[in-house]
């Protein structure tokens, strides 16, 4: 199952647990948990949103769907991972806070998962600034011109090879090392 399930099924799901999170918060925290070596666990969101008390998603949901196709894109060789966003036909501003919330949740993800000093390489350090520089980026910097909408093609394709870098240093390169010992 690499197939996300779309943005508004995933707001629904999100609201209807009381999440209190973005589509885009919820994708990007469960991302960065992963990436950083988290655990594939039913009760995600209790974990990539540090706090213990919230529900898990019922097997089969919508937000149990959305577990299962990150860590299978993260996983697939072709690197097929997929952002979970905005809506496509959305503002260009939209998309872009969606983005830069992406980011945000992303980055505390992985910090849940990986700790204080996760083993990166150099492409992996650069990787987690350049997105750490994204989370502080703000979508006043874009208007709806058409070089805006490449530019935002451009960083969304970024991130996503950003992401799949570090699941690759902190997730299969481990899983290498230990199949090598």
């Amino acid at each position: 199952m690499t197939d996300l399930p779309v943005v508004n099924d995933i707001l629904q799901a999100s609201q209807s647990l009381g999440l209190g999170a973005s589509p885009a918060e919820l994708h990007g925290a469960l991302a960065g948990w992963l990436a950083a070596g988290g655990d594939d666990l039913p009760n995600w969101p209790a974990k990539v949103l540090a706090d213990d008390n919230l529900p898990a998603p019922e097997p089969g949901s919508v937000l149990d769907r959305v577990r299962q196709a990150t860590v299978a894109q993260l996983e697939d060789r072709d690197f097929a991972f997929e952002l979970v966003l905005a809506d496509a036909s959305a503002p260009l501003q939209v998309r872009t806070d969606a983005l830069f919330e992406w980011c945000r949740a992303f980055l505390g993800g992985f910090g849940l998962a990986s700790g204080k000093r996760p083993a990166l390489s150099e492409e992996g350090e650069e990787a987690l600034q350049d997105l750490a520089r994204l989370a502080q980026s703000s979508s006043d910097q874009f208007d709806s011109a058409d070089e805006d909408e490449d530019a935002l093609a451009e960083i969304e394709e970024f991130v996503r090879v950003a992401a799949l870098l570090l699941h690759g240093d902190c997730v299969m390169g481990s899983r290498h090392r230990q199949r090598l010992n």
